[in-house]
């Protein structure tokens, strides 16, 4: 039995945990799940009552289904009264929370089952009014001095998923122990058809216009901007609409066929801004209307990834080069950069750190996650001004919204094209003038997929004991990050040359994933050359070191 189990499940006497298919079924409050369930395998039933969804990144994710390794109506109803437990426990009964929910299967129904739970428990409740972006909770969490906030999303998962992501006091992302004490309690909750629930009306209109507004507040200079969008059949398209046109940028080209929120994303087959595929329509949009710019946004629009005209035709920017170009401005355009924070995490380019210093502004490096970014001016001194993950997430706003922000962040993009413009520059110029002035650098991720999260931590293990001694002809230095995180870094070069490689297994799939880095100096398109050759050596030999462990 977990050391976690209560001695009964759900009051009832229990002779497993998790619960059997009968256990589960006799407290169900969805009437459909019978049938459901009658039609799974002995497999996948097996797979199902396993074990319960564990927290990851902030909160629950997984498929919709029932059983308790599984997103639905029984498990948000156990989840949120642990949210309210601890709550409780730790003084704050009775305090705001704010519930929001994004255009998925089933979010609406589950977002209103949090805020009634939430409601029954003493909580005072602003369940938001319709579908919202991620950020926009965590705005309205630190607006209003909420003790927590909850959003019903599964960012940019297949459409069969869904998810619960839990935001603490200020808008950021709960980190441990509150996790672990947040499934203990969900452990020891009532049955779910049990738990009291209170009827709430929905609320926080003016939060909404409130963030629009902040949002256009992002804009520095004036003059509109040609801009490609598109929210990908997720929630953020008449919201960045809207912070667009309040900031001055109204000449805004949508994707007709992706703009208006679909649960089952059909016109790509992953519904993610950096998998193949799911910008070439915005991409052949932006080429017909001769944009400046073009911006995609992740369903639940907390994610941007921008997309700029070239000599070869559209491409999209790197999260590193968004996060590059991005810190740049936010820093040369702040009042006093010397007291400025900015942030990005171990696996993301050494870049950033290179700008700040040149800022005499403090960079800082985190684990992977907004929950450490957003935390990044903890004990430093300084204020946080911008952080990044190279997974295309970009706070711009720290003061506002602790967490990353697509909508915020497309605002910025499109006010730093006009100001380069202004210049006579586009935003290849100024990815050109970062490479004269810090070196040029080149990144890459290779991903090795496994058998298992074990096999993986095999893999870390061997790295470990018998790390590489060299790579691209350069001698390494390895450099292990536990127990702050599950990580190596491998590095090596010479006086023009830094090789830079991260390897940590993922923390949701069974992979290994490996980050790399070439910075080269000397004249532009030498050292792109050398920093390309490099790269890619690099990369084949990285992938050998996931298949056979390194010799």
């Amino acid at each position: 039995m977990s050391p976690n189990a209560p001695d009964s499940w759900w009051g009832e006497p229990m002779t497993s945990w998790p619960p059997t298919v009968q256990e589960w079924l006799a407290h169900d409050p969805d009437p459909g799940s019978a049938a459901e369930l009658a039609a799974c395998s002995a497999d996948e039933l097996r797979e199902r009552f396993a074990h319960s969804l564990t927290f990851g990144t902030a909160g629950l994710r997984g498929p919709l289904r029932a059983g308790p390794n599984g997103m639905n109506l029984a498990v948000v109803l156990r989840t949120t009264w642990g949210v309210t437990a601890v709550l409780a426990e730790r003084g704050l009964g009775g305090g705001r929370v704010v519930v929001g929910y994004d255009a998925r299967h089933r979010s609406a129904e589950f977002g209103r089952a949090a805020a009634e739970v939430c409601a029954a428990q003493g909580f005072s409740v602003t369940l938001m009014p319709g579908p919202v972006p991620t950020p926009v909770v965590a705005f309205a969490v630190r607006r209003t001095g909420a003790v927590a906030g909850v959003q019903l999303t599964a960012s940019h998962n297949p459409p069969t998923d869904n998810g619960y992501k839990v935001y603490l006091e200020g808008g950021l992302q709960i980190v441990s122990p509150t996790d672990r004490d947040i499934e203990q309690a969900i452990a020891a909750a009532p049955p779910a058809d049990q738990i009291p629930r209170t009827p709430v009306e929905e609320s926080g209109a003016d939060l909404l216009r409130a963030y629009v507004e902040r949002a256009a507040t992002l804009r520095r200079g004036a003059g509109s901007v040609r801009v490609a969008l598109t929210p990908l059949h997720g929630v953020g398209g008449e919201f960045a609409l809207d912070a667009l046109a309040l900031a001055g940028i109204a000449d805004v080209h949508v994707v007709a066929g992706q703009f208006a929120p679909d649960p089952d994303f059909p016109t790509v087959a992953f519904p993610n801004p950096e998998e193949p595929g799911a910008v070439d329509a915005l991409l052949a949009l932006a080429a017909d209307v001769d944009a400046e710019v073009a911006i995609a946004l992740d369903p639940d629009a907390d994610r941007c990834a921008i997309g700029i005209p070239s000599p070869d035709g559209w491409r999209m920017l790197s999260g590193d080069e968004t996060g590059w170009l991005l810190g740049d401005y936010v820093l040369s355009t702040c009042s006093a950069p010397a007291s400025a924070v900015v942030a990005s995490t171990v696996v993301s380019s050494r870049m950033l750190a290179a700008i700040a210093a040149s800022y005499s502004a403090r960079h800082v490096e985190t684990p992977t996650g907004f929950k450490w970014l957003a935390r990044a001016d903890n004990d430093v001194p300084g204020t946080l001004r911008y952080a990044y993950e190279e997974a295309i997430g970009h706070c711009v706003d720290p003061e506002a919204v602790r967490d990353k922000d697509g909508i915020s962040a497309a605002v910025l993009a499109c006010d730093m094209v006009a100001a380069l413009r202004t210049q006579g520059l586009s935003v290849l110029d100024a990815l050109d003038a970062l490479a004269r002035r810090h070196g040029v650098h080149t990144t890459a991720a290779v991903t090795r997929r496994v058998d298992s999260p074990q096999q993986a931590a095999e893999i870390m293990t061997r790295l470990r004991h018998h790390p590489p001694a060299s790579l691209g002809g350069f001698d390494l230095t390895v450099t292990d990050l536990q127990p702050r995180t599950d990580a190596l870094v491998f590095t090596g070069g010479d006086d023009s040359t830094t090789l830079r490689v991260v390897v940590r297994p993922s923390g949701t799939e069974p992979k290994l994933k490996c980050y790399l880095e070439i910075r080269c100096e000397g004249e532009l398109d030498t050292a792109r050359g050398r920093a390309a050759e490099l790269r890619d050596a690099a990369a084949e030999a990285v992938r050998d070191w996931g298949q056979r462990g390194p010799n």
